[in-house]
């Protein structure tokens, strides 16, 4: 299965093992000399700040203006590099501390498949504590 593509760029692209992505945002930092910037609380924020940009792209629109501006080959490109920027800064905060993503996030989804069981969570959005209340 190919991953999915940007819109600008043409054909499929063959999928790249997350521990590749990881190696090659630690090489790209690496080359600019910035891991000695790159401590947990700075790219805990760094994150939280690339969020808040990609946050910030649907700011005050309405659902069906999303739809609009996503269908906008130039606007989805935007969202698609603020969500690269979170992840990035994401993987080299887990690779700071040592964390194995690949395993942190099995062990996430395992997690949530007990407190999200599809027959209480199916078709809703509450939260896990309040599933059983009714």
């Amino acid at each position: 299965m190919n991953e999915p593509r940007r819109p600008t760029e043409p054909g499929p692209t063959p999928p790249v093992a997350l521990a590749d992505l990881v190696a090659a945002v630690r090489r790209f930092r690496d080359a600019r000399d910035w891991a000695q910037f790159h401590t947990p609380k700075n790219l805990a924020a760094a994150t939280a700040i690339e969020a808040a940009e990609l946050q910030e792209r649907f700011l005050w629109q309405t659902d069906a203006e999303v739809d609009r501006d996503l269908a906008d080959p130039a606007k989805l490109a935007g969202v698609s590099d603020e969500i690269a920027d979170v992840v990035m800064f994401a993987m080299l905060l887990a690779d700071r501390l040592g964390i194995d993503l690949a395993e942190a996030i099995t062990t996430k989804l395992a997690a949530n498949e007990r407190k999200y069981p599809v027959a209480l969570a199916r078709g809703n959005a509450r939260k896990y504590t309040d599933l059983r209340d009714g």
